[in-house]
């Protein structure tokens, strides 16, 4: 009988302790799950990465964009506007405009400032080039300036790429600066026009492309460029 009773008491502290390891197992799983993402979190696709860039990732890929505040991830690209407590982080009502031309310019976000330029841009982008054309069914390089510099800088020019050359202040590459126009020597003197943008892209009408983005680096374009020219009031 005293040995069933010792083998009874022993079996109880057995179990005793196999359920305070469990309960311990238990306990170690919450507290990493619990501390498992400490990233905040604000609204669906959205979230700070620490790598600093911001990327899109609508089509699957990954596309680096520059953000002097903190970074985040963009699966469906719209108006967005997120709120962070901590100093620098705030991003609020940005558009999808200025994250395609943000990358396209390989800029920060935040500089795309002038949202009537942009929109002008993307309204036009992919009009075919014709020569004499003034229409979305057709434009020539020298009215795309013209036009845009009117309906964006309230700016009124010459017709012609030679005139616009002329009634201009000429301005060299460096010094370039959003609004100014770029001339070409594409075929025979000052025949080609554009509007710089930043970082060394331009906007034009260009006779393969139709309206489209290229940038003064290109060789194409560096071996052909003439000067800037700065219009004012």
């Amino acid at each position: 009988m005293n040995k069933l009773i010792a083998f009874s008491i022993l079996l109880l502290l057995a179990c005793s302790v196999q359920y305070s390891h469990a309960q311990a197992s238990v306990n170690d799983i919450r507290n990493a799950a619990g501390s498992e993402n400490t990233s905040p979190n604000f609204i669906d696709g959205i979230s700070f990465t620490p790598d600093g860039i911001l990327q899109n990732t609508e089509s699957g890929g990954t596309k680096s964009v520059k953000t002097s505040a903190a970074p985040i991830v963009v699966k469906n690209v719209e108006k967005v506007t997120v709120t962070s407590e901590e100093p620098g982080s705030l991003i609020e009502k940005i558009t999808s405009i200025q994250f395609k031309y943000a990358m396209m310019l390989d800029v920060e976000v935040e500089s795309l400032k002038n949202l009537s330029l942009f929109s002008f841009i993307e309204d036009w982008l992919g009009t075919h080039y014709r020569m004499g054309g003034t229409t979305k069914k057709g434009i020539d390089c020298s009215a795309l300036t013209s036009t845009l510099l009117m309906a964006v800088y309230g700016f009124a020019i010459p017709r012609t790429a030679r005139e616009q050359y002329d009634e201009s202040q000429h301005i060299q590459k460096d010094n370039l600066k959003e609004g100014d126009l770029v001339f070409f020597n594409t075929h025979g003197g000052v025949s080609h026009v554009g509007l710089y943008l930043d970082n060394d892209y331009f906007v034009h009408a260009s006779s393969s492309e139709g309206v489209t983005i290229s940038n003064l680096n290109d060789h194409y374009y560096a071996k052909r460029f003439i000067c800037g020219g700065r219009v004012e009031d």
